[in-house]
């Protein structure tokens, strides 16, 4: 089985991403505060690779639509749209809660904090989930760019 590169490596920094998360949940209960900052910074940037490399896909290369039987097709929209708004408003909160911590604001931070973790965990899960359905367990249907939808070429 051959896997796509680009969607492949972002896939691998979400998860990156989540995994740094989870370090910095650790030593912020540890109570060490520079280690943390560094490492949710990590965790920020790799969030950060991810978006570009998502977002350079989807305008020039395409999104792929889902290549399994049709009669999965609502659930895996479904489960899609779920793991799309998982995904925006965990970005919202990750910001949030970067710059409350840059800004020494910690107690709005505190109470972003453990939230925002919990929404980036989930909207991890959901898209290595996504990542499986469309180039692991099925076979990725048509993919078609931004550009070329709106060209019309």
């Amino acid at each position: 089985m051959s896997l796509p590169v680009l969607p492949t490596i972002s896939t691998s920094f979400i998860v990156l991403s989540a995994i740094t998360v989870a370090i910095g949940w650790w030593q912020i209960k540890k109570r060490e505060f520079e280690k943390h900052q560094k490492t949710m910074t990590l965790a920020g940037i790799f969030a950060l690779i991810f978006f570009i490399i998502y977002a350079s896909r989807t305008i020039f290369i395409g999104n792929t639509s889902f290549g399994g039987p049709d009669d999965l097709k609502i659930y895996y929209t479904i489960f899609l749209v779920f793991h799309i708004t998982l995904a925006t408003v965990g970005a919202v909160f990750g910001l949030m809660s970067l710059w409350t911590g840059y800004q020494d604001r910690l107690k709005r931070h505190r109470k972003l904090g453990p939230i925002t973790s919990i929404i980036w965990f989930f909207t991890a899960i959901t898209g290595v989930a996504v990542y499986l359905l469309l180039y692991v367990f099925y076979h990725g249907g048509e993919t078609t760019s931004v550009i070329k939808a709106i060209l019309g070429n």
